[in-house]
């Protein structure tokens, strides 16, 4: 189901009053019903859907860190435990998994899970690569309507998500031009932490390491509390993009659900002196995208770390917007949060009369719970709001633009083949080297 029919018929869904899965009707926590759910990273983000899969059977736990294995188990104590994933999955009565690993190794999770037809909700961001994000968007589309999949931007559950796409698409600024968003967190490093001390012994340090190049333990990298941990490791390249794919990618989504995109043609991007250690905390990037049957092409873009686009008025202060979208449209601006919006007129002729906002039994639905729309999903149609498709080609477009900040130049990008046509060694540049032993398709 392509994903602008998903939405028109959720809208039908919602209008119609409620369509109840095929699996609520007869009884959704009847043993039958329910998924055999592996959580992979326990700890963190994992702990924040425990109250959601809980309504499950969970049957596998895995953590590279043993004393958060334990603490998970005390809420799961029928589930087996693991600290090496890949073990995990291949427990014989798992059929869905929920990834909470380090960024560094969520397409490899996603990418083993689908090849064994196993239901996947993996956290943000899907992929680290262009290369990671295609080979797991291909393999889910050859599984799609069979597995459900979601990736973790749960800020999609807002319904200014929804309102924000109905007044783009029904022209609220006009005919569309210009899109982007803006993250403002700023975490500099000069470098990869220098060696100190020893992992624990209940800490599996390199199963946490995974594919990643090897880099000596420092505790550091895991001095940060539940949920915000990420923000101690995830701007090194090894191990993260920075901020581009974690709030960009909760960011870009809100500009990414109200365009209806398909993979960019071109790709340029600025910012803070390249370190072969580091990403940059401060970063723009701009993409070409295709028009579709609804709208012009337009340039899509991504600012953070104090690059920010220009105010269409100087009393609009878009800094007080710490993480935005803003859509320019030949009769001015939709400027969004996550759960708010405004729409400012300008020009000749922007008089709102063009502008008709839908009635209340046309607008999209609310999606509820977002790890529940994944279940339900499971049990049911299999289709979700972020599924490896919609997210896979939103974080191969980040990953590209992070590709042309590396290389120095405007990229032209065939999205079809997945090959930079015009700077060839940026072909180079979309892939992650691993370490021996580990493979993307296990």
């Amino acid at each position: 189901m392509q994903r602008r029919h998903f939405l028109k018929s959720a809208a039908f869904a919602g209008a119609a009053g409620l369509i109840l899965p095929r699996t609520t009707l007869f009884g959704a926590n009847a043993p039958s019903n329910k998924l055999n759910i592996a959580l992979i990273g326990a700890w963190g983000r994992g702990g924040a859907h425990f109250g959601d899969i809980g309504k499950e059977n969970v049957v596998a736990l895995c953590d590279v860190d043993e004393k958060h294995l334990e603490s998970a188990a005390q809420k799961f104590p029928q589930a087996r435990k693991y600290v090496d994933w890949r073990k995990c999955l291949d427990q014989k009565d798992v059929n869905a998994v929920v990834c909470c690993t380090a960024d560094h190794m969520h397409a490899f999770v996603a990418n083993w899970a689908l090849n064994r037809n196993q239901h996947i909700y993996c956290e943000k961001p899907l992929a680290n690569s262009v290369e990671e994000a295609r080979v797991v968007r291909a393999n889910y589309l050859k599984r799609r309507g069979k597995v459900a999949t979601q990736v973790g931007t749960q800020r999609h559950a807002h319904e200014n998500f929804n309102r924000v796409r109905e007044m783009v698409m029904d022209g609220a600024a006009g005919q569309l031009k210009e899109v982007c968003a803006w993250g403002n967190r700023q975490i500099p490093r000069p470098g990869y932490l220098p060696a100190k001390g020893d992992p624990p012994p209940h800490f599996h340090y390199d199963l946490w390491l995974g594919a990643s190049p090897y880099h000596p333990y420092n505790p550091g990298y895991f001095s940060g509390g539940p949920g915000m941990n990420c923000l101690q490791w995830n701007m090194y390249w090894d191990f993260g993009t920075g901020q581009v794919g974690d709030m960009g990618s909760h960011t870009m989504d809100l500009a990414w659900n109200a365009l209806d995109a398909e993979l960019p043609t071109t790709a340029e991007a600025k910012g803070d002196p390249y370190n072969p250690e580091v990403s940059p905390v401060k970063l723009e990037m701009h993409w070409s995208i295709p028009a579709n049957n609804w709208r012009p092409a337009i340039k899509l873009s991504w600012y953070q770390g104090g690059a920010m686009p220009e105010t269409p008025a100087k009393f609009i202060d878009l800094n007080k917007i710490d993480h935005g979208a803003m859509f320019e449209g030949d009769m001015g601006y939709v400027i969004a949060g996550f759960t708010s919006r405004l729409l400012f007129p300008t020009g000749k002729g922007s008089d709102m009369t063009y502008y008709q906002p839908r009635t209340k039994e046309k607008l999209i639905p609310p999606m509820g719970g977002f790890m529940q729309q994944w279940i339900n999903a499971a049990k049911g149609d299999c289709e979700t709001s972020c599924n490896f498709d919609y997210g896979g080609k939103m974080i191969e477009m980040m990953m590209l633009g992070l590709v042309a900040y590396r290389a120095g130049k405007k990229l032209t990008y065939d999205g079809a083949a997945g090959k930079v046509t015009n700077v060839a060694e940026a072909n180079e540049l979309l892939k992650r080297n691993y370490r021996p032993g580990w493979t993307l398709d296990g």
